[in-house]
């Protein structure tokens, strides 16, 4: 037999269900930001291996990061050192600033700074 809840227990469920509900949809909140940060830093690491081949062939590296992904223009930074002479290693860096804007979580984190490097040798 099942016993019915007395009187003075019959809202628990809808109270804690009130004060857990809340850090629940937080915490949903915080696993979507990480997600965005990692889906932008795979974003980098492709664009940055995009940017060193073009590099490595003799074209503009910086076009190259900037056609090979869906990132902010203005929030990337692209360097490059080496290869200036076929056979050499050319060294490409790529830094995005990855801006966190989900509701509520966003506030709390920051944007958060995202770099990378790829290295290729120079085509002759």
């Amino acid at each position: 037999m099942r016993r019915r809840p007395a009187r003075s227990e019959r809202g628990q469920t809808t109270v804690e269900l009130a004060i857990v509900l809340p850090l629940i949809v937080v915490f949903l909140l915080f696993v979507v930001q990480v997600g965005v940060v990692v889906r932008a830093q795979l974003m980098v690491t492709h664009a940055v291996r995009e940017g060193a081949r073009a590099a490595a062939v003799g074209e503009d590296p910086t076009a190259a990061v900037v056609a090979a992904s869906s990132l902010d223009p203005e929030r990337l930074v692209v360097s490059r050192s080496g290869g200036d002479q076929a056979g050499e290693l050319v060294t490409i860096a790529v830094e995005f600033v990855a801006p966190t804007d989900v509701p509520l979580v966003g506030a709390f984190v920051g944007d958060v700074t995202l770099s990378t490097t790829a290295t290729m040798r120079v085509e002759g």
